[in-house]
């Protein structure tokens, strides 16, 4: 009974850390979309990872080195050699998060040039859908309840983000495709967490997305020094914020958590975004807007719910052997 106990704890806060995730990530839209007027997609991209990257990565060295000096008393006396600073799961979960999320972001960033911010929060929330379409490919079972979770997060986000008439547009099309690889990317951290270290991973990552942005800024744009002096609070914002903390707490809270339900809480960003609006911003919701909140809300209440096939909850857990599910 403790280790279950246990085992709902690390639950709950892989659910806050996401929360945390999607509250970051809800103030994100309009910064992207103001980068826009200073630099192009990919200096955006490539210089947004790359500082958060390099945010990163001391705090990495720093938590490893405490670590091994905890440890070290203990390995001596069991006779074990220094563990490697990188293992094979952490460098190629790492690489394959890190094309991932040069893809979906590199897509999502393209597409706001041609659509508005809330359509694109919108059409880039339909990775709660492929996420698990995707993960019955894979073989991965989806709960009944976690359908009706899907489908409410879905009329949540329509009420909340689509203002217009709904047409699609190339932009529209462009964000659609960062979409599908932002669902990826949730199934690709979702395998690796589990062997991976989680901070370790996070920093290779962004490194690898700021990498591979790197050659698009360099051959399709035109970086200039004074562009990107003035669109420089747009970028530390995304890079210390969206990226170093908000897409490493994403990894932390997968851990726990599974994929379907992890994408179900991140979407709540667009609710936060709404939320930012009105406190920052002074907006105000409209009635069609409030209905949105209450319908994502009730997306996040309803995957919590337990089912008689596994009263615990820790499906994610006892799929991959790690917990004996009563």
């Amino acid at each position: 009974m403790e280790h279950l106990n246990n085992i709902k704890k690390r639950g709950i806060r892989g659910e806050i850390f996401l929360t945390i995730t999607a509250i970051i990530w809800g103030t994100s839209f309009v910064v992207q979309k103001v980068s826009l007027d200073y630099v192009g997609p990919f200096t955006f991209v490539a210089l947004r990872f790359l500082l958060g990257a390099l945010f990163l990565f001391p705090v990495a060295l720093l938590l490893n080195w405490i670590k091994h000096k905890n440890t070290a008393p203990e390995a001596e006396g069991r006779g074990t050699g220094k563990e490697a600073f990188l293992t094979k799961p952490t460098l190629l979960g790492g690489t394959a998060c890190g094309l991932a999320l040069f893809l979906a972001a590199s897509f999502q960033q393209n597409g706001l040039i041609y659509t508005a911010s809330g359509k694109a929060g919108f059409i880039t929330g339909l990775y709660i859908v492929m996420v698990p379409l995707l993960g019955l490919l894979l073989r991965k079972k989806v709960r009944g309840l976690i359908w009706i979770g899907v489908a409410l997060a879905i009329g949540g986000l329509y009420l909340l983000c689509v203002k217009e008439g709904f047409t699609i547009g190339k932009g529209d099309l462009i964000v659609l495709t960062g979409a599908l690889f932002w669902a990826l990317h949730i199934l690709i951290v979702d395998h690796f967490t589990a062997t991976a270290d989680c901070l370790k991973m996070s920093v290779i990552q962004i490194f690898v997305a700021g990498l591979l942005a790197s050659a698009p800024m360099l051959v399709l744009e035109n970086p200039a020094i004074t562009a990107i002096m003035d669109g420089a609070w747009t970028i530390l914002y995304t890079a210390i914020a969206v990226t170093g903390i908000a897409y490493t707490l994403q990894i932390f809270g997968q851990r726990n958590t599974e994929p379907t339900v992890a994408s179900i809480i991140m979407s709540l960003e667009s609710v936060f975004a709404v939320i930012s609006g009105m406190l920052i911003l002074n907006e105000v919701l409209s009635v069609k807007e409030i209905i949105g909140c209450v319908l994502m809300f009730a997306a996040v209440i309803t995957t919590q719910l337990p089912q008689k096939d596994n009263p615990c909850g820790t499906e994610k857990c006892a799929a991959k052997g790690q917990v004996p599910c009563p």
